[in-house]
């Protein structure tokens, strides 16, 4: 049985468009508050194992699938929008920059756990108030790492990527597909 430890119906779409459908979503609700001075690629991993790990917990007889995307300006975790203030700061910092979108990847079964890291580059345009103010506008903003879905109405203000898109979404899915080939290739 495949878990998916997510609510995202994000990853669960990625997840379908990749031929897998998990057998059941269970969101694993953890505190995931980053320590201090964490680095962005030690967050997303330590958060996404503990998705993992708490899910599989309940669950020990499952195969769970557990991730986690942080965007990044350097060392810093930018949060994940919950208000329009948020989404602004998030924007305005991200305004003719590049910065990192990193998705760790935890796969936690009775015969093993597997982990990976993703990271893709993303490049806003500079941003003018108004076109802040029109991305405010759509909502698409809220819940979102960074303050922003690449796949929604951000896609007219990124002119340029470096890796996975499906990364940049919110699940790698060609590693995401080889992490359970692998583990099911161990069963055998």
């Amino acid at each position: 049985m495949l878990i998916l430890a997510s609510a995202s119906p994000r990853r669960l779409a990625l997840l379908k468009q990749a031929g897998i459908v998990p057998d059941k979503t269970v969101p694993a609700d953890i505190d995931e508050t980053p320590l201090p001075r964490e680095l962005p690629a030690a967050y997303a991993a330590r958060i996404a194992g503990a998705k993992a790990e708490k899910v599989f917990a309940a669950h020990p007889e499952s195969c769970v699938l557990a991730a986690d995307t942080v965007v990044a300006r350097g060392r810093r975790i930018l949060p994940k929008a919950e208000t329009e203030d948020q989404a602004r700061a998030c924007l305005r910092l991200l305004s003719g920059c590049r910065h990192k979108v990193l998705t760790a990847v935890a796969i936690k079964s009775p015969i093993g756990a597997r982990q990976t890291l993703v990271t893709s580059v993303v490049r806003f345009k500079r941003l003018a108030p108004e076109d802040i103010d029109g991305y405010i506008a759509t909502n698409d903003w809220q819940g979102k790492a960074g303050g922003y879905a690449i796949q929604g109405e951000a896609a007219i203000l990124i002119p340029f990527i470096s890796g996975s898109y499906t990364n940049i979404v919110g699940l790698p899915l060609y590693e995401t597909v080889h992490l359970l080939r692998g583990l099911n290739n161990e069963r055998t």
